[in-house]
């Protein structure tokens, strides 16, 4: 027996030790380094804030469902430049209010406050989506000058004039 080492050692302390004396430890990614930053102390969420960083998590989804439509109503219109019509626009904005006043028909979490998210006004929404939409779109560029009357047209049946 080395000196040093216990009369008895369990498997997993063995495993271990075998390891380091082939070296299978040394070298490894973060040797040397200090430990992460594990957040503030007192935060017992640090692990979940951190996770969903890492993996690249929305946590809007875990919010109440109030706060997610306040979330969702804070990025109008900017969120609708992508629809094409006006007709599309206006159904987004109607099913937004729709949900908005199913939410206020459910009886509040018990010992939470109850969280309300407002309705939009779909008229001033659209007003301000055909406002950036113009707003976005590039300007249009005057043709050239080449019109078709300045242009001899030469058809396909016609023969062009011989030069006498």
């Amino acid at each position: 027996m080395e000196p040093g080492r216990p009369e008895w050692e369990s498997p997993v302390e063995k495993a271990i030790r075998e390891a380091q004396e082939r070296g299978e430890f040394d070298n490894l990614p973060g040797a040397g380094k200090p430990l992460p930053d594990f957040g503030e102390r007192d935060d017992p969420m640090w692990w979940v804030r951190q996770y969903a960083q890492r993996e690249g998590l929305d946590l809007s989804l875990a919010l109440p469902a109030p706060l997610q439509l306040r979330k969702e109503a804070a990025s109008f219109p900017q969120s609708l430049l992508e629809l094409r019509t006006e007709a599309s626009v206006r159904e987004v904005l109607e099913d937004f209010n729709r949900r908005v006043r199913h939410e206020r028909l459910r009886p509040p979490e018990p010992g939470m406050p109850q969280l309300l998210a407002p309705t939009v006004d779909v008229e001033d929404l659209v007003r301000q989506w055909h406002e950036l939409r113009a707003a976005s779109q590039p300007a249009e560029v005057d043709p050239p000058v080449t019109s078709q009357a300045a242009r001899p047209r030469n058809r396909w049946w016609r023969r062009s004039p011989r030069p006498e």
